[in-house]
């Protein structure tokens, strides 16, 4: 035995254990259930066959055109205000389906020049027109409007997946869904509890805090009444937390200032914690020029009060007795433990950019995940032990050496997806069974075209080296072209089609290793053991 093929056989050894602690780690038993434990450990489920939850979403991604076009009308408001500017009024003309136009009527034609002075400077994603009776309309540039709304789903998808990573989901499916316009996908193995999981999903958690100029009142009437009817320009009236005398169990009126002096986006951090009753509340922590902002507003409105405001509801009232950096609290109403900790996950994940809905929900139950997993394994055995007996029975002692070569072909492919966390699916299990088929397919190339050798006359080590030479070329382009296939199914593909054409790539790469390397060292090591003249068993 040459120093050559021992080292060949220590590489083959050394990527066999190593691919065996890919699939299996460390067991705490090596019987056969700890086998099967550290196996299921190591190897992550899908959807389908552990269980779990299956969504569509649709993003409202009006809602952040909406924001955006509010703002647009703010800093116009602001500019032609500093600009001495006057107009009439400044509106959405229809805020539901296009709400990125905007109307501005009563501006005199001397002030032209200065209006689109703004827009250039101040709005230039905006196109403005005039109209007739001095009126203008400013809408959004196409593409602006294009990339506003494809943000909107891209920051959706990060912000899910924040809050479902926080859950502790493991190997969660989140992406765009590409079978609908700004739909995302979310697929969740082995959850036991939807509701919430979908609740902190919708959830805009958008957290603000505003000057409290009033409340609480009992009714939105008595609000109006205490102002003479008429609310301030600078502020809005928000529901809140309820009170004595409410006119609706569970909720008063809150007058606030219109804008914010800190938002969700000057969030740091934010931790359940418990107030100084010892109740259940949230701590949260702001960023450096968030923290900077609070402190000035803060030391402008000592003795005033400010209001908590989360998702346009006031949680918390409090007077300003002294300057505040950059730390504050949310308590109050019927917070709970778990409450708490939501709320803190769902403020540090940072708010939706807009609102979503549902538009197909599924329910994988583990025992239907237990019957696939149960069938597909079934099939996959029953595949494999038919195809190892027809090699032995057709290619006779040849048979072995592609029987070998067959099961290192599915270790390594196993380990393959213990070491890179794949996901093992349903359609996964069906790729594993193509991948055998791959591996025979193989394998009966390089034996049909030794056995081809061997008729011409050539000598048993010959017509094997002959045969590897000739077939090898297209091994590799049989396998080249159902790879770039496997990662077209896999870039397009969703969940169950990309775990198809995952265990197919990774079958296919190992392949390539076990039938051209492994084989041909199996072969060798029989061609030294054989005298001169043997024939070989194929």
């Amino acid at each position: 035995m040459n120093k050559n093929f021992l080292l060949k056989l220590g590489l083959i050894l050394g990527i066999l254990l190593f691919f065996l602690f890919g699939i299996f780690g460390v067991p705490n038993s090596f019987s056969g259930q700890g086998l099967i434990a550290a196996m299921t450990k190591r190897i992550n489920l899908g959807l389908d066959l552990r269980g779990g939850t299956h969504l569509i979403l649709q993003v409202k991604v009006n809602d952040a055109v909406n924001v955006d076009a509010q703002n647009a009308m703010e800093v116009l408001k602001e500019q032609m205000r500093t600009r001495k500017i006057d107009y009439a009024d400044i509106t959405q003309s229809d805020p539901q389906n296009n709400p990125d136009h905007l109307v501005l009527k009563g501006v005199q034609p001397n002030f032209r020049t200065d209006l689109l002075s703004i827009v250039s400077d101040h709005l230039p994603e905006y196109d403005i027109t005039g109209g007739a009776d001095n009126s203008w309309s400013l809408s959004m540039k196409p593409q602006q409007l294009s990339d506003l709304k494809n943000k909107a789903v891209t920051q959706a998808i990060e912000t899910i997946r924040n809050r479902i990573d926080a859950l502790g989901v493991s190997e969660p499916t989140i992406q765009e869904h590409g079978l609908g316009q700004y739909q995302i996908l979310v697929q969740l193995p082995g959850v036991d509890d939807p509701a919430r999981v979908k609740d902190i999903m919708q959830s805009t958690a958008m957290l603000e805090i505003k000057q409290s100029l009033g409340g609480p009142y009992p009714s939105e009437q008595a609000a109006l009444q205490d102002k003479g009817g008429v609310l301030p320009a600078d502020a809005i009236l928000l529901p809140g937390h309820s009170m004595p005398g409410a006119t609706e169990e569970g909720q008063a009126w809150y007058l606030v200032s219109r804008v914010s002096a800190v938002s969700g986006k000057d969030l740091r951090d934010a931790q359940p914690s418990r107030d100084q009753n010892g109740q259940p509340s949230v701590s949260f922590t702001l960023s450096g020029e968030g923290g900077q902002r609070f402190y000035n507003f803060t030391s402008a409105h000592t003795g005033d009060s400010l209001a908590v405001v989360l998702d346009n509801k006031v949680q918390e009232v409090a007077n300003i007795k002294e300057p505040i950096r950059d730390r504050g609290e949310i308590s109050g109403g019927r917070m709970s433990e778990q409450t708490a900790k939501d709320l803190s996950m769902i403020l540090r994940s940072g708010a939706l950019p807009a609102g979503i809905k549902y538009l197909e929900e599924r329910t994988v139950g583990p025992s239907l995940g237990a019957d696939s997993i149960r069938a597909g394994v079934r099939a996959a055995v029953v595949g494999m032990l038919a195809v190892l007996i027809f090699m032995l029975i057709y290619y006779r002692g040849a048979g072995i050496n592609a029987d070998v070569a067959l099961i290192l072909n599915l270790v390594i492919l196993l380990g393959f997806m213990g070491y890179f966390g794949a996901v093992l699916t349903l359609p996964g299990i069906a790729g594993v069974i193509l991948t055998v088929g791959m591996g025979v397919d193989s394998n009966v190339l390089i034996f049909e075209r030794i056995r081809e050798e061997l008729r011409n006359g050539k000598t048993p080590p010959s017509a094997v080296d002959q045969g590897f030479s000739h077939a090898w070329i297209t091994i590799v382009d049989t396998h080249v072209t159902t790879i770039v296939s496997a990662a077209i199914l896999f870039i397009f593909g969703t969940g169950p089609v990309r775990g198809f054409a995952t265990t197919l790539t990774f079958g296919l790469l190992a392949n390539l290793f076990t039938a051209v390397f492994v084989s041909r060292v199996i072969f060798d090591w029989g061609l030294e053991r054989k005298q001169r003249g043997e024939a070989l068993s194929i």
